[in-house]
Protein backbone atom coordinates (compact mmCIF):
# COMPACT_ATOMS: atom_id res chain seq x y z
CA UNK A 1 0.00 0.00 0.00
CA UNK A 2 1.44 3.40 -1.30
CA UNK A 3 2.23 6.37 1.58
CA UNK A 4 -0.63 8.32 -0.02
CA UNK A 5 -3.36 5.91 0.26
CA UNK A 6 -2.67 5.15 3.66
CA UNK A 7 -3.05 8.36 4.71
CA UNK A 8 -6.13 9.04 3.02
CA UNK A 9 -7.74 5.77 5.04
CA UNK A 10 -6.01 7.47 7.88
CA UNK A 11 -7.67 10.96 7.49
CA UNK A 12 -11.33 9.20 6.51
CA UNK A 13 -11.22 7.19 9.68
CA UNK A 14 -10.86 10.12 12.06
CA UNK A 15 -13.56 12.42 10.09
CA UNK A 16 -16.00 9.63 10.46
CA UNK A 17 -14.68 9.77 14.58
CA UNK A 18 -15.50 13.19 14.70
CA UNK A 19 -18.44 12.97 12.98
CA UNK A 20 -20.40 10.66 15.38
CA UNK A 21 -18.84 12.83 18.37
CA UNK A 22 -20.63 15.85 17.11
CA UNK A 23 -24.19 13.70 16.48
CA UNK A 24 -23.97 12.52 20.46
CA UNK A 25 -23.18 16.40 21.35
CA UNK A 26 -25.90 17.71 18.97
CA UNK A 27 -28.16 15.18 18.23
CA UNK A 28 -29.92 15.62 15.10
CA UNK A 29 -33.01 17.53 14.16
CA UNK A 30 -35.57 15.37 11.75
CA UNK A 31 -38.97 16.50 10.83
CA UNK A 32 -41.43 19.17 11.97
CA UNK A 33 -40.35 20.30 15.53
CA UNK A 34 -42.14 22.43 18.05
CA UNK A 35 -40.99 26.61 17.71
CA UNK A 36 -38.76 27.18 20.60
CA UNK A 37 -40.11 30.61 21.59
CA UNK A 38 -37.79 32.67 23.65
CA UNK A 39 -38.00 33.39 27.39
CA UNK A 40 -38.10 36.58 29.17
CA UNK A 41 -36.89 37.50 32.75
CA UNK A 42 -38.81 40.32 34.34
CA UNK A 43 -37.59 42.20 37.76
CA UNK A 44 -40.51 42.01 40.19
CA UNK A 45 -39.90 45.36 42.00
CA UNK A 46 -38.52 45.36 45.33
CA UNK A 47 -37.62 41.65 44.94
CA UNK A 48 -34.34 40.13 43.79
CA UNK A 49 -36.13 37.40 42.40
CA UNK A 50 -36.64 36.99 38.66
CA UNK A 51 -39.90 35.44 36.80
CA UNK A 52 -39.46 33.87 33.57
CA UNK A 53 -42.79 35.08 31.38
CA UNK A 54 -43.11 33.08 28.36
CA UNK A 55 -44.18 34.78 24.59
CA UNK A 56 -44.48 38.96 24.24
CA UNK A 57 -47.04 41.34 23.42
CA UNK A 58 -49.93 40.17 21.68
CA UNK A 59 -49.27 40.74 18.31
CA UNK A 60 -53.00 41.07 16.87
CA UNK A 61 -53.47 43.73 19.41
CA UNK A 62 -50.04 45.88 18.73
CA UNK A 63 -50.01 45.35 14.58
CA UNK A 64 -52.81 47.65 15.09
CA UNK A 65 -52.42 49.95 18.45
CA UNK A 66 -48.94 51.11 20.12
CA UNK A 67 -48.14 48.60 22.60
CA UNK A 68 -49.20 49.66 26.77
CA UNK A 69 -51.84 52.76 24.87
CA UNK A 70 -55.14 52.96 26.43
CA UNK A 71 -56.74 51.26 23.38
CA UNK A 72 -54.33 48.11 23.58
CA UNK A 73 -55.33 48.01 27.44
CA UNK A 74 -59.14 48.22 26.67
CA UNK A 75 -58.41 45.56 23.14
CA UNK A 76 -57.04 42.73 25.86
CA UNK A 77 -59.81 43.52 28.00
CA UNK A 78 -62.53 42.88 25.34
CA UNK A 79 -59.73 39.39 24.51
CA UNK A 80 -61.00 38.21 28.18
CA UNK A 81 -63.81 38.46 28.46
CA UNK A 82 -64.63 36.84 25.08
CA UNK A 83 -61.48 34.77 24.07
CA UNK A 84 -63.01 34.22 20.87
CA UNK A 85 -62.46 38.44 19.49
CA UNK A 86 -60.14 39.00 16.92
CA UNK A 87 -58.62 42.40 15.97
CA UNK A 88 -57.92 41.69 12.81
CA UNK A 89 -61.20 39.90 11.92
CA UNK A 90 -62.98 42.85 13.73
CA UNK A 91 -60.93 45.07 11.02
CA UNK A 92 -61.99 43.11 8.52
CA UNK A 93 -65.77 42.85 9.03
CA UNK A 94 -65.75 46.42 9.99
CA UNK A 95 -64.17 47.20 6.10
CA UNK A 96 -67.21 45.25 4.81
CA UNK A 97 -69.46 47.03 6.88
CA UNK A 98 -68.15 50.51 6.36
CA UNK A 99 -68.94 49.37 1.97
CA UNK A 100 -72.85 48.22 2.64
CA UNK A 101 -73.78 50.53 4.85
CA UNK A 102 -72.31 53.49 3.34
CA UNK A 103 -73.70 52.25 -0.03
CA UNK A 104 -77.09 51.73 1.52
CA UNK A 105 -77.28 55.41 2.55
CA UNK A 106 -75.91 56.73 -1.07
CA UNK A 107 -78.92 54.59 -2.51
CA UNK A 108 -81.38 55.28 0.07
CA UNK A 109 -82.21 51.95 0.92
CA UNK A 110 -81.49 51.48 5.06
CA UNK A 111 -84.08 49.15 5.53
CA UNK A 112 -81.35 45.83 5.24
CA UNK A 113 -78.62 47.59 7.30
CA UNK A 114 -80.96 48.91 9.89
CA UNK A 115 -79.88 46.32 12.18
CA UNK A 116 -76.48 47.05 12.12
CA UNK A 117 -77.14 51.13 12.96
CA UNK A 118 -77.74 52.32 16.15
CA UNK A 119 -81.21 53.90 16.93
CA UNK A 120 -80.14 57.32 16.99
CA UNK A 121 -77.87 56.62 13.74
CA UNK A 122 -80.64 55.11 11.54
CA UNK A 123 -82.40 58.36 12.10
CA UNK A 124 -79.99 60.65 11.12
CA UNK A 125 -79.31 59.00 7.84
CA UNK A 126 -83.11 58.20 7.50
CA UNK A 127 -83.71 62.24 7.40
CA UNK A 128 -80.64 62.78 5.28
CA UNK A 129 -82.36 60.29 2.51
CA UNK A 130 -85.81 62.04 3.01
CA UNK A 131 -84.46 65.52 2.30
CA UNK A 132 -83.16 64.43 -1.09
CA UNK A 133 -86.43 62.61 -2.03
CA UNK A 134 -88.14 65.72 -1.07
CA UNK A 135 -85.77 67.58 -3.74
CA UNK A 136 -86.45 65.00 -6.10
CA UNK A 137 -82.94 63.77 -6.31
CA UNK A 138 -81.63 60.71 -7.17
CA UNK A 139 -78.57 58.68 -6.64
CA UNK A 140 -76.28 56.70 -8.27
CA UNK A 141 -73.37 55.50 -6.38
CA UNK A 142 -70.66 52.75 -6.88
CA UNK A 143 -67.89 51.96 -4.11
CA UNK A 144 -64.33 51.99 -5.73
CA UNK A 145 -61.91 50.88 -2.95
CA UNK A 146 -60.40 51.68 0.48
CA UNK A 147 -57.40 53.44 0.45
CA UNK A 148 -57.29 53.70 4.28
CA UNK A 149 -58.27 51.21 7.51
CA UNK A 150 -57.18 52.45 11.24
CA UNK A 151 -58.23 51.77 14.21
CA UNK A 152 -57.87 55.19 15.88
CA UNK A 153 -59.41 54.31 19.19
CA UNK A 154 -60.88 51.49 21.51
CA UNK A 155 -62.54 51.76 24.72
CA UNK A 156 -64.12 48.83 26.75
CA UNK A 157 -66.63 49.38 30.17
CA UNK A 158 -65.49 46.65 32.57
CA UNK A 159 -68.80 47.09 34.34
CA UNK A 160 -71.66 47.05 31.50
CA UNK A 161 -68.84 44.89 29.37
CA UNK A 162 -69.82 47.58 26.47
CA UNK A 163 -66.86 47.54 24.11
CA UNK A 164 -66.44 50.72 21.31
CA UNK A 165 -64.25 50.81 18.42
CA UNK A 166 -63.53 53.52 16.25
CA UNK A 167 -61.94 52.84 13.07
CA UNK A 168 -61.02 55.47 10.34
CA UNK A 169 -61.63 54.81 6.47
CA UNK A 170 -60.53 56.49 3.45
CA UNK A 171 -62.59 55.27 0.27
CA UNK A 172 -63.41 56.45 -2.77
CA UNK A 173 -66.49 55.95 -4.45
CA UNK A 174 -68.57 57.80 -7.60
CA UNK A 175 -71.87 59.16 -6.42
CA UNK A 176 -74.13 61.07 -8.77
CA UNK A 177 -77.11 63.11 -7.37
CA UNK A 178 -79.51 64.00 -10.22
CA UNK A 179 -82.62 65.66 -10.00
CA UNK A 180 -86.02 65.17 -11.85
CA UNK A 181 -85.18 66.12 -15.00
CA UNK A 182 -81.81 64.00 -14.70
CA UNK A 183 -79.61 66.49 -14.83
CA UNK A 184 -76.49 66.07 -12.32
CA UNK A 185 -76.53 68.63 -9.51
CA UNK A 186 -74.06 67.19 -7.14
CA UNK A 187 -70.55 64.55 -7.64
CA UNK A 188 -69.36 63.75 -11.32
CA UNK A 189 -70.21 60.56 -12.67
CA UNK A 190 -66.63 60.28 -14.22
CA UNK A 191 -64.61 61.46 -11.60
CA UNK A 192 -63.89 59.59 -8.26
CA UNK A 193 -64.56 61.43 -4.62
CA UNK A 194 -62.30 60.64 -2.38
CA UNK A 195 -64.17 60.72 1.64
CA UNK A 196 -62.99 59.91 4.78
CA UNK A 197 -64.89 58.85 7.44
CA UNK A 198 -64.50 57.90 11.61
CA UNK A 199 -66.88 55.35 12.59
CA UNK A 200 -67.40 53.78 15.80
CA UNK A 201 -68.73 50.44 16.59
CA UNK A 202 -69.95 49.17 19.59
CA UNK A 203 -70.96 45.78 21.19
CA UNK A 204 -71.15 43.92 24.34
CA UNK A 205 -68.43 41.66 24.81
CA UNK A 206 -69.27 38.15 25.73
CA UNK A 207 -73.27 38.58 24.54
CA UNK A 208 -74.95 36.11 22.43
CA UNK A 209 -75.47 38.75 19.33
CA UNK A 210 -72.20 38.78 17.21
CA UNK A 211 -72.95 41.65 15.50
CA UNK A 212 -71.76 45.40 16.23
CA UNK A 213 -73.48 48.59 15.54
CA UNK A 214 -72.52 51.62 14.41
CA UNK A 215 -73.38 53.99 17.03
CA UNK A 216 -71.21 57.00 15.81
CA UNK A 217 -70.20 58.76 12.59
CA UNK A 218 -67.63 61.61 12.26
CA UNK A 219 -65.37 63.27 9.32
Amino acid sequence: MSSALFQLIVLAAIALFLIFRLRNVLGTRDGFESEIKPLERVERPGSDAFEVIEGGPDRDIVDHVPEGSDAAVALAQMKRVEPGFNVASFLQGSRAAYEMILMAFEKGELEPVRPFLAPEVYEAFSAAVAERKARGLSVHAEFLGLRELVLTEATFDTATREAEITVRFGAELISVARDATGAVVEGDPKAPRKQRDSWSFAREMGSSDPNWQLVATGG
